[in-house]
């Protein structure tokens, strides 16, 4: 037998089963259960005394409960105890609901209306004094991150917290139940695995058997998911836990979830096709995301010219526009060397952007320094000109082909585009924010197609742009060998309101076709069968056309909840310094522990090599 359980912030009810502890979940109480005898059990949320009367507040994840205990009603020792109970101790209540009386109500509660007058009182655990307050309300101010991530069994108590991890178990079996029903089955891929290059660094695990040799943590299940599908599974998918040792920052984390999928015999419309479907079942779970498919689709090199970006925020119209003709020879010499040098001059023209201050367009000049641009100029039109530091190179004229009209405020950059569109990209995302420009919708989908294979480093060796797996499009095919840099891969990225929640492509079957790849990617043919042999014996044995894509689970549920941090959507997360500040990790091991493993510190190994 169970009960329904509501009360969780934007939560839809859920079942618990009765046991020998409790009848009822505390949020799942209401008026109509007047007169009732339940058994509850929770943590002590917060104590009123009274004397003669103790009321409690009592909670447990589906919310909180207001417990009254008199000498009228309840027996002696439990009284006692009521006097003596602290925050966070753990009870179990039994009682009857009674209604409060109409001027005692909490309209900000959920249970507001109700409490529970009671018979016997226990106490289950004894709790220390928290380290952390638990809050209850959104609107309480948290302590410090650092201080709640060292107390985060404390931190986890809170309401937010527990909604946003009910809710990522909500995604994860819509997910599981979703796939299955389009006829794809759960694989589970190794953790332990072989280095491979995918565009992060390796974390490596030494083998205490095979000293000196060293196992790698997956940065993605790729190979393994591609040899699925040579092993004839045809649709795989799998919630899996990823690794990857690199800087980290709000909105990366050293492991993390992704929704791994690939099948056999598709095309990128019908990978995108099944992950717009998902996206619609996802967002069900989330009261403030609306979804509907089909989703935009833009190319790569449209991206760039109109966002400079590959994954624009399509919520915003403001596009960047080409002023090359208009400002290219307007005698100044930053932007005519520009021009001069094969570069252009693009900017983007914001609407009553006048209200802008100088402090702000100076802050503005340091973020796109610090995103490795060497800067921009602008210009501001009024009634009687123009100000700035473009404004005395500008004609009349000038404005009205640029579209400006008193009040507007242009930003503008020239160079390449690749440092053009680094630097408007981030002035878009700053002005919108800055200025609070409107939102032409509130949920921008999109898939980006047709990326580049490779990209091209400072010392012009090529790397993978999404990893080097791609197939390449068709008519792009034959310029692998004479120019690279303009193959197109059947690559798609998901973006949501300017996040990337996916990337995915439609993989090389043929081994003849990822060979060179490789090779473009400066690997021998000797590294290429030490590295990869084992993938390119399997699809030589006969794979089918295949593709799939990848989406992280902590982005899409921190997005979907408005979090500010992935750290709000994780049980433990690590710091922006890769630390589990709860568990205290890592930690230096001892030298006995390194030596059975085969590793030694530099003392050791200058101790070993004076004694030989």
């Amino acid at each position: 037998m169970t009960e329904q359980v509501g009360g969780m912030s934007g939560l839809k009810s859920i079942e618990i089963e009765k046991t020998s502890f409790r009848t009822q979940m505390v949020g799942s109480l209401c008026a109509q259960d007047e007169g009732q005898s339940h058994k509850l059990v929770g943590w002590v949320h917060r104590r009123r005394d009274l004397g003669s009367m103790v009321f409690l507040d009592i909670r447990d994840r589906s919310g909180l409960l207001q417990v009254s205990v008199g000498l009228e009603w309840a027996e002696e020792k439990s009284v006692q105890l009521a006097h003596k109970l602290g925050a966070e101790d753990v009870v179990s209540v039994e009682g009857c609901v009674s209604l409060r009386p109409h001027d005692m109500k909490n309209v900000d509660m959920a249970t507001g209306e109700i409490e529970i007058k009671a018979v016997r009182l226990e106490r289950l655990a004894k709790a220390e004094t928290p380290a952390i307050p638990v809050y209850h309300s959104s609107q309480d101010e948290l302590p410090s991150e650092e201080l709640r991530l060292q107390h985060r069994v404390l931190d986890l108590r809170r309401e937010e917290l527990q909604s946003n991890l009910y809710l990522r178990h909500r995604l994860a079996l819509e997910c599981r139940n979703y796939m299955d029903a389009l006829g794809f089955i759960e694989i589970e891929t190794p953790i332990l695995t072989k280095p491979t290059p995918e565009g992060a660094r390796d974390y490596l695990v030494p083998s205490r058997i095979h000293k000196g040799e060293f196992y790698a943590l997956p940065q993605s299940p790729q190979i393994y998911k591609q040899l699925c599908m040579s092993a004839g599974f045809d649709r795989y998918f799998q919630i899996a836990r990823c690794f990857r040792d690199e800087d980290l920052r709000a909105d990366r984390q050293p492991e993390f979830t992704q929704i791994d999928i690939e099948a056999s015999f598709v095309a990128p419309e019908d990978i995108m096709k099944w992950v717009e479907g998902l996206m619609v079942a996802l967002s069900r779970h989330f009261p403030d995301v609306k979804t509907q498919a089909p989703f935009d689709v833009i190319t790569f090199a449209d991206a760039m010219e109109r966002f400079g970006s590959d994954r624009p925020d399509l919520r915003y119209s403001l596009e960047i526009e080409d002023w090359t003709s208009i400002l290219g020879d307007c005698g100044f010499n930053i932007l005519m060397s520009a021009v001069g040098e094969g570069g252009r001059i693009r900017g983007l023209l914001i609407k009553d952007g006048s209200r802008l201050s100088r402090k702000q367009l100076d802050q503005l000049q340091q973020e796109v320094k610090e995103g490795g641009s060497k800067g921009f100029l602008w210009v501001k039109s009024t009634e009687k000109g123009g100000s700035g530091p473009l404004s005395a190179y500008m004609e009349d004229h000038s404005y009205a082909a640029m579209g400006m009209e008193p009040g507007d405020l242009a930003l503008v950059a020239a160079g390449s585009d690749t440092i053009t569109s680094v630097a408007l990209s981030i002035l878009r995302a700053s002005v919108v924010r800055k200025l609070e420009i409107r939102k032409e919708k509130s949920h921008a989908w999109l898939w980006v197609i047709d990326f580049p294979i490779f990209g091209v480093q400072s010392n012009g060796d090529f790397v993978a742009n999404h990893h080097p797996f791609v197939m390449p499009i068709e008519r792009d095919a034959a310029l692998m060998e004479e120019n690279p840099g303009l193959v197109r891969g059947m690559a798609y990225d998901l973006v949501y309101n300017g996040v990337e929640f996916g990337s995915g492509s439609i993989r090389n079957h043929d081994p003849d076709v990822q060979r060179t790849i490789f090779r473009v990617l400066g690997l021998s043919d000797q590294e290429i069968d030490s590295k990869f042999g084992f993938l390119l014996k399997s699809l030589a044995s006969g794979t089918p056309p295949h593709g799939g894509i990848a989406m992280g689970v902590d982005r899409i549920v921190a997005e979907f909840v408005n979090a500010t941090s992935l750290r709000d959507v994780i049980a433990f997360p690590k710091t922006t310094a890769a630390r589990g500040l709860l568990e205290g990790c890592p930690i230096t091991l001892q030298d006995k522990d390194l030596s059975e493993l085969g590793l030694l510190r530099s003392s050791e190994i200058s101790k070993s090599q004076k004694m030989e």
